[in-house]
């Protein structure tokens, strides 16, 4: 199926698209104020959007789009081949960084973006029992 808008439109709708503070991070940010987890952290591996250096906790906010939400990913209809490569690039790289901050004692902490605009409480439940978490179990938490 072709594209209805131009390469200029096109262009432009995508120059919008922000790859940091966007709107689900800005959210987590407001909930977890006063809960020792940095945004955007200088010097840790694999940059998260949120970390505690010292208990190795590294929370990532992942876009439905980007990051293939089984919930509410829809594929484009045009430039099908481009995004289906896209899309499955993020998710592999998501898995990747995973098993390589697992492997350095990380815990991974995974949001999609719908579970922030739709469940605060469920996110402040989560990062709370994972505080708690003794830090020589590392694991990987989708939420």
């Amino acid at each position: 199926m072709t594209d209805n808008i131009t390469k200029t439109q096109r262009s432009y709708i995508m120059s919008q698209i922000r790859g940091t503070r966007t709107k689900p991070e800005l959210i987590v940010k407001e909930i977890i104020d006063g809960r020792k987890l940095r945004y955007q952290p200088k010097g840790i591996p694999e940059r998260p959007d949120f970390a505690n250096k010292s208990k190795k906790i590294a929370l990532f906010i992942d876009g439905c789009f980007w990051h293939k939400c089984p919930r509410c990913y829809k594929p484009p209809k045009s430039n099908r081949k481009y995004w289906k490569a896209k899309v499955e690039r993020n998710t592999k790289r998501d898995k990747r960084v995973n098993r390589k901050l697992k492997k350095q004692g990380w815990t991974v902490i995974r949001f999609w973006e719908h579970q922030v605009k739709e469940n605060k409480s469920h996110i402040i439940k989560k990062l709370t029992n994972n505080s708690k978490q003794n830090k020589n179990s590392p694991s990987v938490s989708t939420a």
